[in-house]
């Protein structure tokens, strides 16, 4: 059986931490900074982490991670 292809999008966007954890980049960072405050912007630079909700959604998009 031939090798599964990962999605290249998602592996572009997501890391999978030491644990097994899938570690994402946050939301609403790259425009319209003016009227978000600097704490709000300071938290959004953190790495947040993918919810169990969607974690077996992003399991299957990158096979080999």
């Amino acid at each position: 059986m031939p090798k599964m292809k990962s999605n290249r999008g998602a592996a572009k966007r997501f890391k999978v931490t030491g644990t097994g954890k899938i570690v994402r980049a946050k939301a609403y960072a790259s425009h319209i900074l003016t009227k978000k405050s600097r704490a709000r912007k300071r938290r959004l630079r953190k790495d947040g982490e993918v919810d169990a909700t969607n974690f077996a959604q992003v399991r299957r998009l990158l096979p080999y991670l």
